[in-house]
């Protein structure tokens, strides 16, 4: 028998790039354990790296290519399966045009080196402007604020958690997801640190969350608000001097029209809104704006709302009046030795708006449309009409706003091929399912969360294992769709020439950086800790920072309105989502060690509206909206604010004709049944699953 051997990669589940240690014998794994000299991660890991062992054994994946026939599933070659959907693709938009085949984009493929690298090549081949993703369904906000303040959606601030006195914590909870959007393996530790060094961090949420354990003071607030309590700290410190911009005073645009637009919301005007007495506002603008360093955070909470681009405007605008943007401690911006923005040059045009889409008229960005127009985009005869669909890495049946009218939107489809890994609710839909690596048997470089993360460092992980059947990497069945789609052959380009071109030309090129470097440091290259340089990192024609764009303004009518609202009768309670530590997107629930135990899915419900339901822990409730009603256990937990409910997203395994074995047998519900396609942030199209207004009703026993 051979003996046990080490192999040391980047987890690529999620965005936190910790660093792991897989101790293995042949091919099976004998542990996955955090690697104690990773130069990001630092010897944190999640619970969710063991599931890179069950992507690998799971006996669920498909091995083969299969076309979907009237007696079942089918396995088919790879010839056969590119000859049918280049002949049926084709035919498709021979007939009824280009955008007549769409696609959609789901949460892995960010996490995947070679997607990241190769879509352009298939998009190309395509030629289709019908293309939908999960980031219309989570943090499209952060790019369209960035976009029109900063002159490209890549510019995002990132919190300099590591080096801040004070940080705001706004509908995030980085203990859960290792900081979504502010990639930081080991946040718990981070948080400590702040805290030691006398710092404070404070957590504005609806939910006492897993960070607010652990931070120096919670704030409840009630859902959707956040827009107008970023604005409240706005108002407060206008009006009491203590703005200051710093060394960027030079370059700010629009100060005097932010300071009148927040005239209005003062702390007393956003009380009863918001739920935050007006004293707790005003404190914290004061603890904020004083600090010797201090950095507002907003995220899913404050992204997935009515309000998402608002509140991302308004956080970046905290940040900048202060005087902690691009600052030690405060906002800053990373230097990545692979650069997403390195070929663009300031003043180039945006592609927010240029089209809209067919239906609903929402508008496109970065190349596709919201996802929360995917279904009527199918359903609604006419001209552009989706007639066909690819999904990549996708299962928004489940993730997607309206999830069952997307069920029945793919279901209508004349021709839908998955590249996929399980049969799952979406993909059981498609005509053609072609099977990818994944996991441990693909390498691995992080290409956009070096962009986000909270310190310069760079690594590039190998292959550890053969795959296990027929299977091809994502990449490849890319190049291999855009050949049967146009006829071209392969130009030969992979993935590492194109990472090694961008590492040798770019920040760290002249020290040498390049891919045959990061081979020879399997723990990774620490390029060092965030520095100021956003005059270099500016996309803006002018060079400056607009802080008063007047798509926001605009839109603080909506706003104006919102604060004067009541909750509805019908539905009185507002829904938000919660993350789970041992979860990430539906391929983790068919990991068995990430599921087991007990249901993770339930509603959690302050005591006093139990008690004015009638109902105790453990009961089951329906829970209803507009667009649909799921039934549920109940968890009384007072971490969560009367009148609002919590539900995590992403399950609902119930559905025929899936076959993942291990999520069927904890199936959970979904919550889209309950959201709304037509809740979206109006200015972005991005998704607002919370707020979702829902009645909940004891069941009769």
């Amino acid at each position: 028998m051979s003996e046990v051997q080490k192999h040391y990669r980047t987890c690529n589940i999620c965005e936190a790039m910790c660093g792991i240690e897989v101790q293995y014998q042949g091919t099976e794994v004998i542990a996955i354990k955090p690697d104690k000299d990773d130069v990001f991660s630092r010897g944190h890991i999640c619970p969710k790296a063991v599931a890179l062992q069950d992507y690998y054994h799971d006996p669920d994946r498909l091995q083969t290519p299969v076309k979907r026939t009237a007696e079942g599933w089918e396995s088919i070659s790879w010839d056969e399966a590119m000859a049918e959907i280049g002949s049926r693709m084709r035919g498709i938009q021979d007939e009824y045009g280009a955008d007549a085949v769409g696609v959609y984009l789901g949460n892995p493929n960010a996490h995947n080196f070679g997607n990241a690298l190769m879509f352009q090549h298939f998009f190309k081949a395509l030629g289709s402007r019908s293309r939908f993703s999960s980031a219309s369904a989570d943090q499209l906000p952060h790019h369209v604020a960035a976009n029109y303040m900063f002159g490209a959606g890549m510019v995002i601030p990132i919190a300099d958690i590591d080096h801040t006195d004070y940080m705001m914590i706004i509908g995030g909870n980085p203990v859960v997801s290792n900081g979504s959007m502010m990639t930081s393996a080991g946040v718990p530790g981070r948080i400590k640190d702040i805290k030691a060094r006398d710092g404070k961090v404070v957590t504005v949420d609806p939910r006492f969350t897993e960070t607010s354990k652990i931070a120096s003071e919670h704030v409840f607030i009630r859902p959707e608000a956040d827009a107008l309590f970023l604005m409240a700290l706005i108002n407060v410190i206008f009006a009491e001097g203590l703005a200051e911009l710093g060394h960027l005073s030079a370059i700010v645009e629009g100060v005097a029209t932010l300071q009148a637009a927040a005239a209005e919301f003062t702390p007393e005007a956003i009380a009863e809104r918001t739920g935050i007495p007006a004293e707790d506002t005003r404190r914290l603008a004061r603890e904020f704006a004083t600090a010797p360093s201090a950095v507002c955070y907003s995220r899913m909470g404050a992204s997935t709302q009515s309000f998402g681009t608002l509140c991302q405007w308004l956080t970046n605008c905290l940040n900048i009046i202060t005087g902690n943007c691009d600052r030690r401690g405060g906002a800053m911006f990373p230097r990545p030795a692979f650069d997403l923005l390195a070929n663009t040059p300031r003043g180039k045009p945006s592609s927010f708006g240029r089209y809209r889409s067919r239906v609903r008229q929402l508008p496109y960005n970065n190349g596709e449309f919201p996802v929360a127009t995917l279904a009527e985009e199918i359903l609604t005869p006419g001209e552009g009409q989706v007639r066909a669909m690819f999904t990549i890495a996708g299962n928004p049946v489940l993730s997607a706003p309206g999830g069952d009218g997307l069920d029945a939107a793919f279901e209508s489809l004349e021709f839908m091929v998955a590249v996929d890994i399980y049969i799952n609710e979406t993909t059981r839909h498609a005509d053609i399912i072609l099977p990818a690596t994944h996991g441990l048997e693909v390498p691995h470089f992080d290409v956009f969360f070096n962009s986000f993360a909270v310190r310069n460092t760079v690594k590039f992980s190998e292959a550890l294992f053969e795959k296990t059947g027929d299977q091809k990497p994502d990449w490849q069945i890319l190049k291999l769709l855009a050949t049967a789609l146009t006829g071209k052959p392969d130009d030969g380009t992979t993935p590492e020439m194109i990472l090694d071109m961008a590492l040798t030309h770019g920040h760290y090129g002249g020290e040498g950086m390049s891919l045959e470097k990061l081979r020879q440091h399997p723990h990774g290259i620490d390029l060092g800790p965030l520095e100021p340089w956003l005059d270099e990192r500016l996309k803006t024609a002018e060079g400056n920072i607009f802080l008063a764009p007047e798509i926001f303004l605009e839109d603080l009518t909506r706003l104006r309105e919102f604060m004067s609202d009541g909750a509805s009768e019908a539905y009185p309670f507002a829904m938000i989502g919660r993350r789970l530590a041992r979860n990430h997107n539906t391929w983790t629930h068919n990991s068995y060690r990430l599921i087991k135990g007990r249901d993770p899915v339930t509603l959690q419900l302050n005591s006093a509206d139990a008690a004015k339901l009638g109902v105790t822990a453990g009961d089951t409730v329906a829970v209803r909206s507009q667009n649909g009603r799921v039934e549920m256990p109940v968890e009384v937990d007072d971490h969560i604010m009367p009148g609002v409910v919590s539900i995590p997203q992403g399950w609902g395994h119930n559905r025929k004709g899936t076959q993942m074995s291990v999520a069927e047998g904890q199936p959970g519900i979904s919550i889209n049944t309950l959201t709304d396609v037509g809740r979206v942030d109006p200015v972005s199209g991005n998704a607002a699953f919370n707020g979702t207004p829902v009645a909940v009703e004891k069941l009769a026993s």
